[in-house]
């Protein structure tokens, strides 16, 4: 696969963005060149310079610092929730279509009631109920995934028990469980995957989003979103506190987009080719 990655423009565009803003969090500490908490009155709201690339907020503090340190709570709640929505929703997804009957009917029911929330108010009254925090943010929307998950891959289950592959473990005596584990969920992985990498995107935009509304990570901790809640009020009088910012939440939704579409592309062989 690596080498089929390498091939593909668009795979590689992908990767090399989610890979710098990786980086950025985990390099925080050494290359943000100043405390991103520290205030400083004296040179509040000033435009990008060479002392501040970036400029500063209201109250004094490196937009570029903040920014750098706000890619650490977007990929943490990311990456955190993203990895418990899969583990349950795949866990739900395997046994509803796998067994179908009774089983499908108790474990989707719950995961169709779900789903017909908008995941933005189902966001807002989850985290108004558990309070604001980091482990609460992960939760939530971890919660958000598991039905989303859930639907994907039972519909990879369903057509895969029907394989004959499967009718043959059947016949052999394996039991269900074995089945699942070493035939259906191995042929399911490319495209869990996908979803998986999909859905960081969507995990990411949905924490900026509960930020920006007062509701995410907690000022004054930076975040991409409470970034751009505190920019919102003088965005003409100082555009950068908004658009530096929203630069790069845009530039990790598009390159975990644009990897999720090319890992596609590459792991189902009736696209592979078909695209750049």
């Amino acid at each position: 696969m690596p080498a089929l990655i390498l091939k593909k423009p668009k795979a590689l565009a992908g990767l090399l963005l989610v890979a710098v803003m990786v980086l950025l969090a985990l390099l925080a500490p050494w290359i943000a060149p100043y405390d991103p908490l520290a205030l400083d009155p004296a040179v509040s709201n000033q435009a990008p310079s060479a002392q501040f690339w970036l400029g500063t907020d209201f109250f004094g503090r490196d937009v570029l610092s903040r920014m750098i340190w706000g890619a650490r709570p977007s990929l943490l709640i990311g990456f955190s929730s993203v990895a418990i929505g899969c583990l349950i929703g795949a866990a739900i997804g395997l046994a509803a279509g796998y067994f179908r009957g009774w089983v499908d009917t108790v474990l989707m029911r719950p995961v169709d009631v779900l789903l017909s929330f908008p995941i933005v108010v189902l966001a807002l009254a989850l985290v108004a109920a558990l309070g604001p925090s980091l482990l609460n943010l992960i939760l939530t929307i971890s919660l958000l995934f598991v039905p989303r998950f859930a639907r994907v891959v039972r519909a990879e289950a369903m057509a895969l028990r029907e394989l004959d592959y499967i009718d043959a473990a059947r016949v052999a005596g394996q039991t269900p469980v074995v089945i699942i584990m070493r035939h259906v969920l191995p042929n399911a992985l490319a495209q869990i995957i996908v979803t998986c990498t999909v859905f960081m995107a969507n995990a990411i935009l949905v924490e900026a989003g509960l930020s920006f509304l007062g509701v995410g990570v907690t000022p004054p901790e930076p975040s991409w979103g409470n970034m751009l809640a505190e920019g919102r009020n003088n965005i003409l009088g100082a555009p950068w506190l908004t658009t530096f910012p929203g630069v790069m939440l845009t530039l990790t939704l598009i390159g975990f987009n644009l990897l999720g579409d090319a890992l596609r592309d590459i792991l189902d062989p009736r696209l592979r080719g078909l695209q750049a």
